[in-house]
């Protein structure tokens, strides 16, 4: 059997994880409903909702506003109609953010001449990566006046780069601590990362070659004149119009990996045909003859439908699946993304293994493997593995590197969102294990002086009342 730097790789980085500093909010006022809708385009599993409902947070922070429990539309894609109170633990997630910002299920009531209503809320489209003076102008003059806005969609509409530390920090708590997934997700998962790891390590793979992503890289050129027309029929319906050449787009990285190009780059690193992998993936573009050689060079692959428990299918409808599948890529020893370009299921889990403790992520560099392949395509294939074996261990395989335009403040945070132990500046320190009993005692306190000083006024007021009678 083949060894190498695949078995320390394997074996993965066990590292506690980073933890976050907890600010307080100020107290709240105004509503902010916002609603993660969205026009039709890539796939969307709950990573995308993920980032989505952490600027949410953060824009109702910005605002200082009340906000309310952020809509799903998944119903359009997924026909799941579940929203956010069917994956994700509501309670915890409001109980994680309650020092930050005030939450509500649903837009509040209020009553006017004696008649109690719902709010309605006045519909803004918030522009494109907005800035934080965009919240505290435009958002923030019409909450005022209408006393509730609706946010729609709200897909990149706040600027990852804040010049915040307290904000990105919120940013990280929400999406690392905050977003929890129910618990039957959470126990589905657990059954298939135990059952995975009876048998020793195992590897989580994100294979991004689904016939949207594919439509938008305008990969067409490996595919039958049959599928092309598939291809460039969902590509006109669903992106805007833009020339593509698809040996150009390979050549500079920009089509997603095919499944035996991932199995070749694997065996070059020295994982051998024993690798246990458990694949993430939509329905596969092209079928059996893509997946066919993959197979052969790695037969023990797994999904959530066969190594998941009796009645998975029941737990794993919908969004429900893409969270059963984040969970386990986010606890395998490996994890290896296929696609990183639009792909927030991938940048966000590398982003997440990264703040719990540096897991071990293999991260290929397309456009530094696309003319390997290509030679390899041609007949020239002499060097193959060693050249695949350069590119790849020139990689930091989950470790800590600072963020550089175009990585995603969610596929990488570190610093700033890790604390540090010997810190000589206070706000670095890390917080004491028991910072949530530490902040419910200083808002008791708080809460304890405002009811105090809230009966004086009220004593006061009587005593006047009385004077004047």
């Amino acid at each position: 059997m083949r060894r190498g730097p695949s078995e320390a790789l394997l074996r993965g980085r066990r590292r506690a994880p980073a933890r976050l500093w907890v600010a307080v909010a100020a107290l709240v006022a105004g509503t902010i409903w916002l609603c993660s809708s969205s026009s039709l385009g890539l796939s969307r599993g709950t990573s995308y909702y993920r980032v989505q409902i952490c600027n949410a947070v953060v824009a109702a922070r910005i605002m200082n506003a009340t906000l309310v429990l952020p809509e799903l539309d998944a119903n359009s894609f997924w026909r799941d109609e579940s929203g956010f109170v069917g994956i994700y633990d509501v309670p915890h997630f409001m109980k994680t953010l309650k020092y930050d910002v005030r939450i509500v299920l649903s837009i509040p009531e209020v009553t006017t001449n004696g008649k109690t209503k719902k709010l309605k809320a006045h519909q803004i489209r918030p522009p494109r990566d907005a800035p934080v003076t965009w919240y505290t102008t435009t958002a923030l003059e019409n909450m005022k006046k209408y006393g509730a806005i609706y946010l729609t969609p709200f897909s990149h509409r706040l600027a990852e780069d804040i010049d915040d530390s307290e904000l990105q920090r919120l940013r990280c708590r929400v999406n690392y601590h905050a977003l929890r997934f129910k618990p039957h997700i959470m126990k589905t998962s657990s059954e298939i990362v135990n059952k995975l790891r009876s048998e020793g390590h195992f590897m989580s793979i994100h294979l991004r070659f689904e016939m949207d992503m594919l439509a938008f890289a305008g990969c067409f050129d490996i595919f039958t004149p049959k599928e092309q027309k598939i291809l460039m029929k969902y590509r006109q319906e669903n992106f805007a119009y833009k020339k593509l050449v698809p040996r150009e787009r390979r050549i500079i990285g920009k089509c997603p990996l095919t499944p035996e190009e991932v199995g070749l780059i694997l065996r070059a690193m020295g994982f051998d045909n024993t690798t246990r992998i458990f694949l993430a993936s939509g329905e596969l573009f092209g079928g059996k003859r893509f997946m066919k050689p993959f197979k052969a060079m790695f037969p023990r692959l797994e999904n959530h439908s066969t190594v998941g428990p009796g009645k998975l299918e029941e737990n794993t409808r919908g969004l429900a699946g893409s969270a059963v599948d984040y969970m386990v890529c986010l606890l395998s020893d490996i994890f290896m993304p296929t696609y990183d370009g639009p792909s927030n299921f991938a940048n966000n889990l590398m982003g997440h293994r990264l703040y719990y403790g540096f897991r071990t992520t293999v991260t290929p560099n397309r456009k530094a493997l696309a003319p390997i392949f290509i030679d390899r395509v041609e007949g020239r294939t002499a060097g193959f593995e060693e050249r695949v074996r350069q590119v790849m261990f020139n990689s930091h395989f989950g470790g800590p590197h600072k963020c550089i335009h175009p990585e995603s403040f969610y596929t990488n945070s570190w610093p700033e969102c890790f604390c540090q132990v010997n810190a000589k500046s206070l706000a670095d320190r890390c917080p004491p294990e028991n910072i949530n009993d530490v902040l419910e005692s200083q808002f008791q306190s708080v809460e304890d002086m405002e009811e105090l000083k809230a009966a004086n006024q009220t004593d006061s007021a009587s005593q006047t009342e009385e004077t004047m009678i």
